[in-house]
């Protein structure tokens, strides 16, 4: 039945032995993910916001990674699918909330000061019914500053059911965490579906950042200049995603983006790393963190 599904629309699919192999290699992992999931294998690492202007650190995004006791780190794009299909997203998205706000609240008593943590919700996560009381009592439990969290949704869920989400999104807002879509311009891109909810953030995808400043033509800056311009007459913050160069950096503050992440100045990493940039006045830009092996991949809670 999967495999037929997998192959599209109107399909048929005899069985194989290979399709048993499969299955049972599928069990396999699942088991391996739930254990993980039980016996606290999960990891968040997290990759600085800066502000282009000074370089400073404005805020993380809290990435997913799976410790497993023999393969070592595990890419996230080799299991996230996997929760996403087995519905394992939700155990595992709420200890990434859990996690997250609870790692908030140690920075806050550290004596550097509160750091926005971004933490992607999946469509899966989101129609979830209880994850609106599960936002609220782990603020309430874990003490961190609602106003410190930034959950960040896909652009494609917020065209699914428009009332049903932003009703949902209301009730996040309610409890005083704010909200990003991610990967924007990737999806639907229908300008006006922005003004329909409470929004806080547009992350602009790395695909429009990729040409910013370099080999591109002046279109794909114009493009990038319009997407800013929309966020500013929204008033929305725009960040820029996948910054890797250094023409990058010049052009998007050339343009007046004001916010952006990415490798040039540093990949995702553990908070016990992490610590030492939030004492600097600036990043090393161009001097990122060391490649952690699965640290670089694609990386998420959706």
């Amino acid at each position: 039945m999967y495999a037929a599904k997998a192959g599209g629309k109107g399909r048929a699919q005899v069985f194989e032995p290979s399709l048993h192999t499969e299955v049972l290699d599928r069990l396999h992992r699942r088991a391996d993910l739930e254990r993980a999931i039980a016996e606290r294998q999960l990891v968040l690492y997290y990759q600085p916001i800066v502000e282009l202007d000074t370089a400073r650190m404005a805020g993380v995004e809290a990435l997913v990674r799976w410790i497993h006791p023999e393969r070592g780190l595990v890419p996230p794009m080799e299991f996230i699918p996997l929760a996403e299909e087995t519905g394992l997203i939700i155990p595992l998205g709420r200890w990434v909330i859990e996690e997250a706000c609870a790692q908030a609240r140690r920075w806050r008593l550290d004596g550097g000061g509160a750091l926005d943590i971004g933490i992607n919700l999946s469509v899966q996560q989101f129609s979830d019914p209880g994850l609106v009381d599960d936002v609220a009592r782990v603020v309430r439990d874990s003490g961190c500053e609602p106003g410190s969290i930034v959950f960040e949704i896909t652009e494609s869920l917020l065209i699914e059911d428009r009332e049903r989400i932003a009703g949902k999104l209301e009730e996040l807002k309610a409890l005083g965490v704010r909200l990003a879509v991610d990967d924007f311009g990737t999806g639907y891109s229908s300008l006006g579906y922005l003004r329909q909810f409470p929004i806080d953030f547009l992350k602009v995808d790395k695909s429009f950042i990729d040409d910013v400043g370099g080999a591109g033509t002046a279109e794909d800056d114009a493009l990038v200049r319009t997407i800013l311009k929309l966020g500013e007459s929204l008033k929305l913050q725009a960040v820029a995603e996948g910054i890797e160069r250094p023409e990058q950096w010049h052009a998007l503050r050339a343009l007046g983006c004001r916010l952006g992440q990415g490798f040039y100045f540093a990949r995702p990493m553990p908070p016990t790393e992490l610590g030492p940039l939030r004492a600097l006045d600036h990043l090393p830009a161009g001097r990122p963190a060391p490649a952690v092996r699965g640290a670089e991949a694609p990386a998420t809670g959706r």
